[in-house]
């Protein structure tokens, strides 16, 4: 009496690759003794094997946020009124009146400002 079994395993379907002459030439030098499908199965499925991602171009919104705030880092001087304030307090001559604590506060909600905006362009969370 034998046991037939009848449930057959199915081998997935074969997978085609198209190459040149000399894409097939390389890949055969570069399998050496071993079987080209082998070969090439190795190379793909090995985890060191080089992720791909398709190169994409940031969405409209944030190339918008990016430029404006580009633009008012253009169009201000906080970065050199900041430096000349940082100066001040380092050779201990500066007066702080209330004309500068405004302009003070001002400076300080313009860099908040652009760190949040170039954080949400980037895609940063907080």
């Amino acid at each position: 009496m034998s046991i037939v079994s009848t449930s057959k395993s199915k081998r997935p379907a074969p997978f085609s690759l198209r190459l040149t002459d000399d894409e097939r030439q390389q890949l055969e030098a570069q399998a050496g003794s071993m079987p080209l499908a082998s070969y090439i199965k190795s190379v793909v499925l090995a985890s060191e094997a080089p992720k791909y991602r398709k190169s994409s171009k940031p969405p409209v919104v944030e190339q918008q946020l990016l430029a404006e705030i580009l633009a008012r880092l253009g169009a201000s001087r906080t970065a050199n009124n900041l430096n000349q304030i940082a100066k001040g307090l380092n050779q201990g001559t500066l007066v702080i009146d209330p004309d500068l604590e405004t302009e003070l506060k001002q400076a300080c909600a313009e860099v908040a400002w652009m760190r949040a905006t170039l954080m949400s362009a980037l895609g940063v969370k907080r």
